[in-house]
């Protein structure tokens, strides 16, 4: 007869302690490659998420379809218009809660207030299972303004750390360390490769005192600490070949929480040159402005997040347009970094499908119906307004299982999406 382990039984080897429950945590699985990746086409993302979102009746066009009159906050990628595509109609389907939100915005996962509540993997991390072991960084997770929120996480629903400081991703992604500090490093990722076999060993011993369903369980964590190994045993070979150098010198940290142009201007920067390096492939990047005081531009006078709640008033309507347009300015801008750069005869754009929306279709009333989204590049035929029901939404997970075929995956779900979104062809 199986014995009945303890809920917290953890496994130990070598003086260390691994938890059997975070296992899936350490993941993700990483599959194998197809044909020669050498040769095959690079496919990049980055996710971006405004948190504060932007006034419904400025960002989305009134005409559908191609054609369309650009609306003021879409104005800024007029050079671009064909290298772009709004969408309206978009939700995550029993997604309320208003900024909580946001934790969802690229999971898709329902009921953030629940009691309860775990989230589900981010889009980011899913791509990575399948393209993250082509680059250095399986993925970067970046945020522009003040908190310890992100927008990446595991398949277990555990949060995935932004980093907020420009130089220490510059130095991450850029800077190589001394030889005793590579060796160093050799030297701590071989110990916890030794740590895999040790605690494969304890998954054996364990597997022989369970029943038939708890061996299958077992043997999903041997398959994740195998996985991790893998990781481990990449990473090392990544210690030996050196970062890649670039011209732009290291970004200056200003931290100030008014300066939204600014810092939101430097990551986008940072995340361009991590494409153009081909250092990773996969970037989220959240921009949270909840608990700025207000954004350094003229006229600006209230806070950010006050003047989405007074909106409907003249004077901070025309403060929250000037913020707005400012960002999308910013998004302008990235969208032009990258198709100026060449890779291969194609600009780093039709490669580098740029995601930007916002968990929030309305922030004056807390809406989460609606969403903001606008993506570019990628190699898809833009160029239109796509329009879906603006009541009964179509769940925006069907704009992300598109994006994921367009990254090489294999699959027609992913969380609430269960197809492709009509409308959004390739090129």
């Amino acid at each position: 007869m199986s014995r009945v382990l303890p809920r917290r039984t953890v496994l130990r080897g070598a003086g260390a302690a691994l938890a059997l429950p975070l296992l899936d945590a350490m993941r993700p699985a990483i599959a194998k490659a197809r044909g020669d990746e050498s040769r095959a086409t690079p496919r990049r993302m980055v996710a971006i998420n405004v948190d504060l979102g932007f006034m419904p009746e400025a960002f989305f066009p009134e005409e559908a379809g191609r054609g369309y009159k650009l609306s003021p906050y879409l104005q800024p990628l007029a050079k671009h218009r064909e290298d772009f595509t709004v969408f309206s109609g978009l939700s995550h389907p029993e997604v309320v809660g208003g900024h909580q939100t946001d934790q969802c915005f690229l999971t898709g996962a329902p009921h953030p207030r629940g009691a309860g509540f775990r989230n589900r993997i981010s889009l980011d991390q899913y791509a990575a299972q399948h393209v993250g072991h082509t680059t250095r960084f399986p993925t970067l997770s970046l945020r522009v303004g003040p908190s310890n929120k992100t927008l990446s996480y595991t398949a277990d629903g555990v949060a995935i750390p932004s980093e907020v400081v420009p130089s220490r991703v510059y130095r991450q992604l850029f800077v190589n360390g001394t030889p005793d500090q590579v060796r160093s490093q050799v030297r701590r990722l071989r110990e916890g490769r030794s740590l895999m076999d040790s605690f494969e060993g304890e998954i054996g011993g364990l597997k022989r005192q369970v029943g038939g369903a708890d061996r299958d369980r077992l043997d999903q964590y041997l398959t994740a600490v195998r996985d991790v190994e893998r990781r481990l045993h990449a990473s090392e070979q990544w210690e030996a070949r050196p970062k890649p150098e670039v011209d732009a010198p290291p970004p200056k940290d200003d931290l100030d929480p008014t300066a939204l142009v600014t810092r939101t201007r430097t990551m986008y920067d940072l995340a361009r040159l991590a494409f153009e390096t081909d250092s990773t492939r996969l970037i989220t990047i959240f921009v949270t402005q909840q608990f700025n005081p207000k954004v350094d531009l003229p006229g600006v006078e209230l806070p950010h997040h006050a003047l989405t709640h007074q909106s409907q008033q003249r004077d901070s309507r025309t403060q929250l347009q000037a913020i707005e347009t400012a960002q999308m300015a910013e998004l302008a801008r990235l969208v032009d970094g990258l198709s100026s750069v060449s890779e291969d005869g194609e600009r780093l754009l039709d490669r580098t499908m740029v995601l930007q929306g916002s968990n929030l279709g309305h922030a004056n009333r807390h809406d989460n119906t609606n969403l903001p989204m606008l993506l570019a590049g990628g190699g898809f035929r833009h160029g239109g307004h796509l329009t879906f029901d603006r009541k009964n939404n179509r769940p925006l997970c069907d704009l992300y299982v598109s994006m994921l075929q367009r990254m090489g995956v294999e699959t027609d779900r992913f969380s609430s999406g269960s197809a492709t979104l009509p409308g959004l062809d390739m090129s």
